[in-house]
């Protein structure tokens, strides 16, 4: 994607989350843990104002307070700190500001909180039975983004093992393709671009992708965690 797209992206996808805010707040979340919707919610809202104060005041140790649990006020709160968050965002994308991965810009952020908002936007329909569409063209940018920020920022943490080999992902309905790990690839897994963001986000099994060559060595790579 370009850019200067990015933050309309990113208001386009908060609104879309936010019409789910008007959901069952106890209904689970089936891909994260013991979540409910409410938990969700407020999960999407606190990062937003966590991202406004990495922005205006160059922090990471903001902790903002969880939004309201009636239906009405936590669905009026989600909306100002959207509001809040597309506020902070509306600057030159080379402005500085604190972030866990290069660009330390407010680029950076707009891009990372439009990706977490599409897979959260995608939890939440999940939760209310809604079914989801991810345009291929934004999932291809979700999968470059998981290999270039967050594969890389979980071997630093130690949370997962540098990838021993390489392997390629190829999306069928944008002709794209990256290549994670070392290497000549030495298998590929390929399907709809929204198939392989989703299956790298741990949000559908992986049985759902094509897998040829090596595939021992590739599901070893893929099994990650390749994300938080």
């Amino acid at each position: 994607m370009a850019p200067d797209e990015y933050l309309a992206l990113l208001r386009a996808e908060l609104d879309a989350f936010g019409t789910c805010v008007s959901g069952e707040l106890d209904a689970p979340v089936e891909h994260c843990g013991d979540w409910t919707l409410y938990d969700l919610i407020n999960h999407v809202g606190v990062g937003n104002l966590w991202v406004v104060a990495a922005v205006r005041e160059q922090r990471r140790d903001y902790q903002a307070p969880d939004g309201p649990k009636d239906p009405a006020a936590v669905k009026d709160w989600y909306a100002e700190t959207a509001d809040a968050l597309v506020s902070a965002l509306d600057a030159d994308p080379d402005t500085p500001a604190w972030t866990f991965a290069p660009p330390h810009t407010v680029g950076f952020w707009r891009r990372r909180r439009w990706l977490e908002t599409l897979v959260h936007r995608f939890d939440a329909e999940h939760a209310l039975g809604i079914d989801s569409r991810i345009e291929p063209a934004h999932a291809a940018d979700g999968i470059a983004e998981v290999i270039e920020v967050f594969v890389p920022r979980m071997v630093k943490r130690g949370l997962a093992a540098a990838p021993s080999h390489a392997v390629r992902l190829s999306a069928i309905d944008t002709g794209g393709s990256w290549v994670l790990g070392p290497g000549d690839p030495v298998a590929t897994v390929s399907g709809p671009a929204a198939t392989l963001f989703l299956a790298l986000w741990n949000r559908v099994p992986a049985t759902r992708l094509f897998w040829s060559g090596d595939v021992a060595t590739a599901r070893d790579v893929l099994k990650g965690p390749l994300v938080p």
